[in-house]
This record gives C-alpha cells, structure tokens and sequence, in this order.
C-alpha cells in the first residue's frame, strides 16, 4: 500500500490541484493532509483524488473549522483534531500537525509518524519508525515544491517534486 502525504496546502489552489494530479498519476491508495488546509475551496479540489482522504486538523485551520468540517463530510474526507492513529497494512501511524504535538502520544509501536506545520523536509529513520514531513508545497517557487508518497511496506518515502 501506498499513501500520499501532503502538508500545508495554505488554500494555494493552483499547487493543490498539481498535488492531485501527481497523486493520482502515482495511484496513491490513500492520501493523508497533515493539516493548514485553511479554505473550503482547497478540499474542493482535493475532491478529484482517486483515493481516500484522511488528515488532521492544524493550527491555521482552526478559526475555520465551522466551515471546513461540512465540507470534509460533504466529501466523504475524515479530519480530526490531532493526533490522527491509523493502522493500515499492519503499521501503526500516527500524524498531527504541529510535531510538539507528538508530546504524550508517539508511542514506540508506532512505526510512521507524519507531521507538518514546519513547511521543512523531515526523513528520519530509526530501527523501527519513520519520522516524515514531506516539506513544503504552498510556496510560489515552481521546482521547489514536494509532496510525499509513503510504501507502507518498506516504511520507504518517495519525494515528488513540482
């Protein structure tokens, strides 16, 4: 299995629609945001993926919850407050956005943890987890722009840079 892994879209809606795209050409069988959505228009456009959306909720996000929660459901999306603990194709996973907000739930069986918040690229390995931000994707700077695939069976990231 294969999941995208996106961050900080900041409602750059010319960017996300590139992220679909390159998701979808990758098929990705699920896609995690790590939050900063910011604008209903954004999962809008996240609406096109071929797979799954999942994410947490951060902290530019928050004073439009009220309008980004309906249009999550509306779109079959599940969001939370973070942490967000999955476990998909036996690996336990663990994302939020800010990664002080690891504080308290990454717990050693957890073998992928996402986060965002940073716009910085973060690959860390150890024996047993991968530490993973794909870095940034709502900047204006075309080439300098990436996105994240995860193959949940290696724990192996690839970067796909636009």
């Amino acid at each position: 299995m294969r999941i995208g892994v996106v961050s900080d879209t900041h409602n750059n809606l010319r960017n996300t629609r590139r992220i679909v795209e390159l998701f979808n050409d990758a098929g990705v069988d699920r896609v995690i945001h790590t939050g900063d959505v910011t604008q209903p228009k954004t999962l809008d456009v996240l609406a096109s993926l071929n797979a799954p959306l999942h994410g947490v909720w951060g902290n530019n996000d928050l004073e439009e919850l009220h309008r980004l929660e309906p249009v999550a459901t509306a779109h079959g999306f599940a969001f939370q407050q973070p942490p967000l603990q999955l476990h998909w194709y036996g690996r336990a996973i663990i994302v939020v956005h800010d990664p002080r907000e690891f504080e308290g739930h990454l717990a050693e069986h957890h073998q992928l943890a996402l986060h965002g918040h940073t716009h910085m690229q973060v690959v860390e390995r150890s024996a047993k987890r991968l530490l993973f931000n794909p870095g940034e994707c709502a900047g204006h700077m075309q080439g300098r722009n990436v996105v994240g695939v995860v193959d949940l069976e290696s724990l192996r990231p690839e970067l796909l840079w636009f």
